[in-house]
């Protein structure tokens, strides 16, 4: 494994990375799944701070089971315990975890916020999710899509769904990748245009193309059909409507079909079985969920060991 090294940088977005840089956590994921016992003290006596304002399985377990399992320690922080920028102000947090841990991870609605406890911490900060972005689900989305299809470059992953957080950060890592990246949404739920925007100037660099469509056969030809949840925390007062608004974009085995018959199901999870995939799909073998669940675990132990020194 080699590369520049990524030692303190901050995992924001997946846009601040060269594609170099991406392929270089992706290569230590791949070493890290296949010798896990090679890794197993890299981050003795080192600590994770992650703070959480909305509910996990996922997030959780793959972060505190990684710092574990590479020799480190995690403590797990909640809004509850004291939401940051409110108890205390951002740069005041910023300044004692820097004197206190090695990293922090962070699950937050603000993206905002996380952007300003990077800017004052010299400590890597961690996107564990925001409102705005989902940079490590991405990286275990490409992880997977490599492992079932081979070299990224020239793939096609069609994105079903509202243009929301993981679109946003799928558009971002497949424009750097070299990932032919299509969402496909309903008139109104198309993603950011500012992220629209970066993508394919990010894009214009690796041949790749980012686009934008509201006609489901544009899943045509995808080498994996991705979906998410219609609504998400935070959109409990849409559900309803969201529910009638989709309901014509439900991953199914007809649009399954229309993909191809090798194309691969991927679903970031939690599912809503019988909304936005049927248990048809999620339960074929075309469907690659708990390798993309399991590979947030191999992911994630790469960004940490890179950005807090362990390789």
């Amino acid at each position: 494994m080699s590369g520049e090294s990524l030692t303190g940088r901050d995992l924001i977005s997946l846009l601040d990375f060269s594609t170099e840089e991406l392929q270089r956590i992706l290569e230590v994921a791949a070493e890290v799944k296949a010798n896990p016992s090679h890794f197993a003290g890299a981050l003795a006596g080192k600590t994770l701070f992650m703070y959480f304002e909305k509910p996990s399985l996922r997030t959780r377990v793959t972060f505190e089971a990684g710092m574990t399992q590479l020799g480190g320690h995690a403590i797990y922080y909640t809004a509850a315990d004291g939401k940051i920028g409110v108890r205390e102000s951002v740069e005041d947090v910023a300044r004692n975890l820097e004197r206190w841990v090695d990293g922090a991870m962070c699950r937050t609605f603000s993206h905002e916020m996380l952007v300003e406890l990077a800017r004052f911490a010299q400590i890597p900060i961690i996107n564990g999710l925001t409102d705005h972005l989902h940079p490590c689900q991405a990286l275990a989305d490409y992880l997977t899509l490599q492992e079932v299809k081979g070299d990224l470059r020239g793939k096609k992953m069609a994105f079903v769904g509202d243009g929301n957080n993981v679109a946003h950060s799928l558009m971002h890592g497949g424009a750097r990748l070299g990932v032919n990246v299509t969402i496909i949404t309903p008139e109104g739920y198309a993603p950011s245009e500012e992220v629209l925007s970066a993508s394919r100037a990010a894009a214009a660099q690796t041949g790749a193309t980012v686009e934008v469509s509201h006609d489901i056969a544009s899943v045509a030809g995808a080498d994996a059909v991705y979906t998410d949840v219609w609504a998400s925390m935070g959109q409990e007062a849409e559900v309803e409507k969201r529910k009638r608004t989709f309901d014509p974009y439900q991953i199914n085995s007809d649009v399954m079909g229309r993909a191809g018959s090798d194309a691969v199901f991927m679903h970031c999870l939690p599912a809503h079985r019988g909304e936005e995939v049927t248990d048809e799909v999620a339960d074929s073998p075309n469907s690659v969920i708990f390798q993309q669940a399991e590979n947030r675990l191999h992911a994630q132990k790469s960004v940490m060991l890179l950005g807090m020194g362990g390789v």
